[in-house]
């Protein structure tokens, strides 16, 4: 894991997006849009260049496009956030647990959708199953227990809304988690503990970017296709689409990306992605998730991308993300920095050596118990995006 103040290596193309409202491309000749083989090429880097929200704002009510006007007014808005140092209270634990600023944060151009769901029409995620939404209050209800002796909610944080402040720790707190863990949460007695990224894990699919670049290279070969997810802090991933028209993977069998069984329907890839671990979680969805994607190129330069989520456990009904990616110059990435996360990795090892220094000297009375300290809040004091 990097250090969450510094900004890791990544390809050429991140690092242009991370100090540019866009990425600089070269134009190139259009390639052929037919593999030698005679399929649909969809070869190349490619990523979204503007930023879209996944859901839709409230504000926007119904309406699919923004106007060349809402656009400029929001480039304007959100540019302005560029370099600020907006803050919590100094010296508090917040100020102090915020990895992020708008000092860290990139800034794109506003894309023309006011959000990547399609469907339902009014853009937002659809609602949760009753057992998602009992599910979810029971994680959430144990979270703000291992908080409630912290000064995040002793001072009303909204890290610690719907919790209360209590000065002894929590009952709770030698407790397993509802289920797996995927997030942060304020305790550190094992690796388990930390989110996935402290873990050097990746959330997996679907993949809709993050504030540092989020780009994929498409490899094909007579029979197979290959994508190489270049995302966050040096948690690249590959996932491999088989295409020989063989069923999935029996239902015991779960991998961390799910399994991908390909076939082409024109010039369109179309990806049925089942049998995904209960260890990875996209919004509430875990082991049940089912994803329908459709790749397909538009143009020379231009590629779609469209996914049907369907998980029936949680949401009440499946909905539809869309985006529009642009490929990216080979020969300006043409040197290719591979994100680490991993490798000599003294993050995770630091958090626990730190935890259990603490627990030792409070033990031996000369320190405050570490559980009235909030190390699970994060990313406080991140500028507000009008674009949300």
């Amino acid at each position: 894991m990097r250090d969450r103040l510094i900004l890791p290596t990544l390809t050429l193309a991140v690092a242009a997006a991370l100090y540019s409202m866009s990425v600089t491309r070269t134009p190139a000749a259009a390639p052929s849009l037919k593999t030698a083989w005679g399929e649909p090429d969809l070869q190349g880097i490619w990523t979204d260049e503007t930023a879209t929200p996944l859901q839709r704002s409230p504000k926007y009510a119904n309406q699919e496009f923004f106007t060349a006007e809402q656009r400029a007014e929001l480039d304007k808005a959100r540019a302005a956030l560029q370099g600020r140092d907006r803050r919590v209270q100094r010296g508090t634990e917040l100020d102090v647990a915020g990895a992020y600023n708008a000092q860290f944060v990139s800034v794109k151009r506003t894309g023309l959708r006011t959000s990547m769901i399609a469907d339902p029409t009014n853009g937002r995620i659809p609602p949760l199953t009753l057992e998602a939404q009992k599910i979810a209050a029971a994680d959430r209800e144990f979270r703000l227990a291992l908080l409630q002796s912290t000064e995040t909610c002793k001072n009303k944080s909204v890290a610690c809304q719907g919790g209360k402040y209590d000065p002894k720790p929590s009952p709770r707190r030698a407790e397993h988690p509802p289920r797996y863990n995927t997030a942060r949460m304020n305790r550190f007695d094992g690796p388990e503990d930390g989110a996935l990224a402290d873990r050097c894990l990746t959330p997996g699919l679907p993949e809709f970017g993050a504030n540092a670049g989020s780009f994929r290279r498409i490899v094909q070969t007579p029979g197979g296709i290959a994508i190489f997810y270049d995302v966050g802090q040096g948690q690249g991933w590959q996932r491999n689409i088989v295409m020989n028209g063989s069923p999935h993977l029996p239902a015991g069998t779960r991998q961390w990306y799910g399994d991908s069984r390909g076939h082409w329907e024109g010039n369109t890839l179309v990806v049925d992605v089942t049998n995904f671990t209960p260890k990875t979680d996209f919004k509430g969805s875990r082991e049940n998730l089912h994803l329908v994607e459709r790749w397909t190129r538009t143009g020379p330069n231009t590629l779609e991308y469209a996914v049907t989520i369907e998980d029936p456990t949680v949401w009440t009904r499946p909905w539809t993300v869309k985006q529009e990616f642009t490929g990216q110059s080979e020969e300006q990435n043409r040197i290719y920095y591979e994100p680490r996360c991993v490798e000599g990795n003294y993050g995770l090892p630091g958090l626990m050596h730190g935890l259990r220094t603490q627990e030792r000297e409070f033990a031996e009375k000369r320190g405050p118990d570490p559980a009235t300290k909030d190390i699970a809040t994060d990313f406080v004091g991140v500028e507000e995006d009008p674009l949300q």
